[in-house]
């Protein structure tokens, strides 16, 4: 009798054990996902945000950490943000953009990571970035900024390359819809090429090639559609021009027939206007997509892509 209590006890005992450690493994991989089964991904910045929310569709929860407004590179993230990152099912981000974000992407212990720095070729971009070919197929670039140059989401077919090693990422974390996440892609993918086109068709015939900003942002583009970019300052969009610098923008603004001085939407347009000002040029916004706000013109990346089109066609005389 007390032999047959104690089998029946240590037995139960035994259950609940093996009940409490099934429910903690599934309680862990839970967390990856929302209360309705969606798999929760995390984003750095709008363009990263972007490619999860169209290619993982109705299958995801995307979680931007750059908030619209916030200028992406001086982003700070609360403990609480942090945190979080441990329990998401993948990541997409740019390493090397925001020191913040790469620190508590390594803390986090995040399994299924899509790096954009890795899905594509990075160049190292200074003020000036000329986009015609070169004896040898070098591009010039002058004044450089030290380190290579991130804002490859400019450039449609480089925004194409990372949206498939996005799709790869997901699928890996969420291999149950691997199809629908292809499928995604390849009408993303689709759509970025008929941008691209549309660069391509929209800047063949124009009077100019050069075009000044306020920060180096437009490299990539310029580089695809055989542009040069004059940029006021270089990568960091708050630094300030040396007085060499400026003085440099007046003379080639005269000798290549600069129209426009292009500003953006977050960073301060004091100096741009200030320049435009001193050599009686017009100024207009030419947006860099680190965020989505009211002041942007479109309401997604084609749409501002596409403005950003129709801004440089003015500015360069395009027929």
């Amino acid at each position: 009798m007390n032999i047959r209590r104690h089998i029946s006890t240590a037995a139960v005992a035994g259950a609940s054990v093996l009940g409490l450690l099934a429910l903690s493994a599934c309680s862990t991989a839970d967390a990856t996902r929302t209360d309705d089964g969606k798999l929760k991904v995390a984003a750095s910045f709008y363009p990263m945000e972007f490619l999860a929310e169209q290619i993982g569709g109705d299958h995801v929860e995307v979680t931007g950490l750059t908030k619209p407004g916030v200028e992406p590179h001086d982003l700070t993230l609360t403990a609480q943000q942090t945190a979080q990152l441990s329990t998401v099912g993948a990541v997409v981000y740019l390493k090397g953009l925001q020191p913040a974000v790469d620190d508590a992407i390594a803390q986090s212990g995040v399994e299924n990571v899509a790096d954009a720095a890795a899905l594509t070729s990075l160049e190292a971009h200074g003020t000036e970035v000329d986009g015609h070919d070169h004896a040898g197929g070098e591009h010039a670039h002058s004044e450089s900024g030290g380190g290579k140059d991130p804002h490859i989401w400019l450039d449609p077919v480089k925004y194409a390359e990372v949206a498939k090693g996005v799709n790869k990422t997901l699928a890996k974390a969420d291999p149950d819809h691997k199809a629908d996440y292809q499928k995604n892609t390849d009408a993303l993918v689709k759509k970025l090429r008929a941008l691209d086109a549309d660069f391509k068709d929209g800047l063949k015939k124009r009077a100019s090639d050069t075009f000044i900003t306020t920060h180096a942002a437009f490299g990539y583009l310029a580089e695809r559609y055989g542009l040069t970019e004059e940029a006021i300052s270089g990568l960091d969009p708050e630094s300030e021009p040396s007085a060499h610098r400026v003085k440099s923008l007046h003379t080639l603004a005269k000798e290549h027939h600069v129209s426009t001085v292009f500003f953006e939407t977050i960073a301060n347009p004091a100096t741009a206007r200030t320049l435009a000002g001193d050599l009686h040029l017009k100024t207009d916004v030419l947006d860099p997509l680190e965020g989505i706000t009211a002041k942007s013109r479109g309401k997604d990346y084609f749409g501002v892509q596409r403005a950003n089109l129709a801004a440089l066609q003015k500015a360069l005389g395009s027929k």
